[in-house]
């Protein structure tokens, strides 16, 4: 076969810039299109290194560089071209025209032309034949680089290589990602990195990858990849180019890349041959694992990442190897000594999974013994042990066996003293136990404790899939569990709420589990009922125990219903009848029927009721300060009744002497009946005269707001009794002191006079009647003196004062 080619020279003309050179062609196939030849005349331009013009030994160079260049033109075809300096300081261009869908004679790759023996420096005088139709002779994978040539390069290479592979494999498969520049001094050193890449890119890859080994302007020529001087290079910010100065310090960091760490190993073990095996694997193109399968397969060391994508291969297609490959997978997976990842472990996983009834035991067993291994002493909690049947006959004995010997007291070990990983931790351990047949029993209860623990405090920890594996695998465990996490619910319902709606725990065999069942039915039964109260009933309902028998489900049942709420006092009444008072004593909810009791706002009804019951029901659990709160309650309830005794005043100012900061919402119900009390008609005017002349502050304070409110008001301005009544206590003891002083005169001013103010004068007479039947002729004459508008207050007041004190 002969291929159509070309001569373009130049040498240097005064007016070229920068040692450039004007060409032309000297020498030109027929075939050639012309405007293939003009778009080639661009491509074969030749620029001597900077600062040699003419002088090609200068500047370190033992020869001037050769641009070796395989470029994409415009209709689809393509140019491989090999331009070199000539020694009148310009360049001499040979060039072969591939036209589209043509290959080199033997499909040989564009790379392998480097060493053809048929590349002219001069246009010859005569047609020749294509100098590509027999390229020199060399063995695989590159006829113009020997095998342990291109091997020595890459050990040389070796801390770029995985970096520069990786970048070449993207440039190659992705058109917009950026060109690989590599800086390097000879340009036959960057044919030996195409060489490299080509030898480990799938065929049709690297049929297509344009590259030049020579260019002083890398952002004007449109090759992937692009050799520069170092005089030459591109910025490294520059996002056109991926750089690599290979004279210069190595990369840092890893590369995050498995298939280009694989090729990397490959080549760096002098194996290329293994790439066109790999290359008859089944699998995507750039897919790690049929590179790592063969590279494992030949006793090459892999990095873990490598080692995973073997492993995950296998898996999805254990068919492809047969028994001697994958024997060799495996035993290059299990070898000891290396570093696992959690990936790898994963990985390892499945492909056991996929073999186990496939494979033999003698191929299982070593998996399995060590991802056992890997669990026990790596702490990936994430990891699955594997299945008991990888174990099967003699190997998998021998390999339990040995497996306990080396690992079983260390496993003991971190079940009985508790580890760092909470429950996935836990649990991994429980299955492997299990799995090894080790006698823990004796630790079981603690473990259980733990992980009960464990699992309230930190109800995500309960999602992993592997809790329900151990509670389906293990029946004494999942009996033990659940027992404790019944036993713990009571006191923390609402965390064990959170865990069993995070977890499905399986509520199975003969286990009653009373608090859990509740934990289960309280969601739906707090969304489904009307009030708490009613919710309360349906969660003591699916408990399936009554409180009277087993109190505690009292306990729970608040603790789900409430949370960290408190009872309304109606509430707490509710739950007071609804149970006795040694249920709630056994359960410890009284504390906080107290708490409705002492937090019911003021004239609520039901907060004193509930205290009065309390104080009957606990007499011996209350404490010095909330027996006084109660009592307080209970004194406004009795208020409010009529049936508390005489000393109404000394009675409440000693209550407060003992009162503390929880009864202060008490206090103000009592001061509130006591006010209220004393303002009804029918009061004992000795316990008012106490009041009064008790000059209580507070009490004077309680009695003035009480007279403020709307009830008041409204019966000022409706029952001329009434309104008579306020105004002859309101108008006497004017000497009981300070406090009753300034009460009196507020209400006399503020709530009495805009109330008769507004009355109509038959309602006035009304009340003038009463005040004269309530008190004497003076008293109606301070009335009507009080009532009188063009009088100054102050002296009005003082002759109220005299005509109510001589009356």
């Amino acid at each position: 076969m002969s291929l159509a080619q070309l001569h373009y020279t130049s040498t240097v003309t005064s007016g070229a810039k920068d040692g450039g050179a004007e060409g032309r062609f000297t020498a030109a196939d027929a075939s050639i299109p012309g405007p293939v030849r003009a778009e080639a005349a661009a491509l074969l331009r030749y620029e001597t290194p900077a600062g040699a013009p003419g002088h090609p030994a200068t500047g370190g160079l033992l020869s001037p560089p050769v641009a070796f260049s395989f470029s994409a033109l415009a209709d689809g075809s393509h140019l491989l071209s090999r331009t070199v300096a000539s020694g009148a300081g310009g360049f001499h261009a040979h060039a072969v025209h591939l036209p589209a869908g043509t290959a080199l004679p033997g499909r040989a790759l564009p790379v392998d032309a480097w060493g053809a023996a048929g590349w002219l420096s001069s246009t010859p005088d005569r047609t020749v034949p294509s100098p590509l139709s027999t390229p020199a002779d060399g063995p695989a994978p590159s006829h113009g680089f020997p095998r342990d040539g291109l091997g020595d390069f890459a050990v040389s290479r070796g801390p770029w290589l995985a970096t520069v592979l990786g970048d070449l494999r993207r440039a190659s498969e992705d058109a917009s990602a950026p060109a690989v520049v590599l800086v390097e001094r000879y340009s036959a050193d960057v044919a030996r990195w195409v060489a490299l890449a080509c030898a480990a890119l799938p065929r049709e890859h690297a049929e297509r990858l344009t590259f030049t080994t020579y260019t002083r302007r890398p952002g004007a020529v449109p090759y992937r990849v692009l050799g520069v001087l170092p005089q030459d290079a591109p910025a490294d910010g520059d996002a056109r180019f991926r750089v690599h100065r290979i004279a210069g310090p190595a990369p840092a960091g890893p590369v995050d890349d498995a298939w280009a760490r694989a090729a990397a190993r490959i080549w760096r073990g002098r194996a290329p041959e293994l790439f066109a095996r790999a290359a008859g694997l089944p699998g995507e193109p750039f897919a790690a694992g049929p590179l790592a399968v063969t590279a494992l397969g030949a006793g090459i060391a892999l990095g873990s990442g490598e080692r995973a994508a073997a492993a995950d291969w296998a898996a999805r297609r254990p068919y492809a190897l047969d028994d001697a490959g994958m024997r060799l997978l495996t035993d290059a997976l299990t070898a000891p000594g290396e570093h696992r990842t959690p990936a790898e472990c994963a990985a390892a996983h499945r492909l056991l999974t996929a073999l186990d009834g496939r494979s033999p035991a003698s191929v299982t067993a070593p998996l399995a013994a060590l991802l056992v291994t890997e669990a026990v002493r790596g702490g990936d909690t994430a990891l699955e042990p594997p299945a008991r049947s990888a174990f099967a006959g003699d190997p998998g004995r021998e390999a339990v066996a040995a497996l306990v010997t080396e690992l079983g007291d260390d496993l003991l070990a971190g079940l009985a003293a508790g580890t760092a990983g909470g429950v996935p931790r836990t649990v991994q351990l429980l299955r492997l136990a299990r799995l090894l047949d080790l006698d823990c029993e004796h630790l079981l209860p603690g473990v259980v404790r733990r992980l009960a623990l464990a699992l309230r405090a930190d109800p995500e920890a309960g999602a992993c899939p592997a809790l329900t594996e151990l509670l389906d695998e293990q029946f004494d465990v999942r009996t033990s569990l659940l027992g404790e996490l019944d036993a713990l619910a009571p006191d923390d319902p609402a965390g064990t709420e959170r865990l069993l709606a995070r977890v499905d725990l399986p509520f199975t065999g003969t286990q009653s589990l009373p608090h859990l069942r509740m934990c289960v039915a309280a969601p739906a039964a707090k969304a489904r009922s009307a009030g708490r109260t009613a919710a309360l009933h349906t969660v003591l309902r699916a408990a399936g125990v009554s409180p009277f028998a087993e109190p505690l489900v009292l306990r729970t049942a608040v603790g789900l219903v409430w949370a960290g709420e408190t009872p309304t006092p109606g509430e707490g009444r509710a739950l007071l009848d609804g149970a006795t008072s040694d249920a709630h004593r056994a359960a410890g909810t009284w504390r906080r029927l107290v708490d409705a009791a002492l937090t019911a706002p003021v004239g609520d009804e039901d907060g004193p009721a509930l205290a009065h019951d309390l104080l009957r029901g606990f007499p011996r659990e209350l404490d010095e300060g909330t027996r006084t709160g109660l009592l307080l309650l209970d004194f406004a309830r009795g208020m409010r009744s009529g049936d508390t005794g005489p000393g109404w005043t000394d009675r409440v100012r000693a209550l407060r002497e003992g009162a503390g900061p929880p009864a202060s919402r008490a206090l103000e119900h009592a001061y509130d009946a006591l006010a209220r009390r004393l303002l009804e008609p029918d009061r004992p005017e000795a316990e008012l005269y106490a009041f009064v002349h008790s000059d209580d502050p507070e009490l004077a304070d309680a009695y003035g707001g009480a007279a403020r409110g709307d009830d008041v008001r409204s019966r000022l301005r409706t029952d001329p009794a009434y309104t008579a009544d306020c105004f002859t206590v309101w108008s006497a003891h004017p000497h009981a002191g300070p406090a009753w002083a300034r009460t009196r005169t507020g209400l006399l001013d503020e709530v009495l006079r805009p109330a008769v103010r507004s009355l109509p004068p038959d309602g006035v007479a009304e009340v003038e009647r009463y005040v004269r039947e309530q008190g004497t002729s003076r008293t109606l004459d301070a009335f009507r003196a009080w009532n009188r508008p063009s009088r100054s207050l102050g002296g009005l007041g003082r002759r109220i004062a005299g005509r109510v004190r001589r009356g």
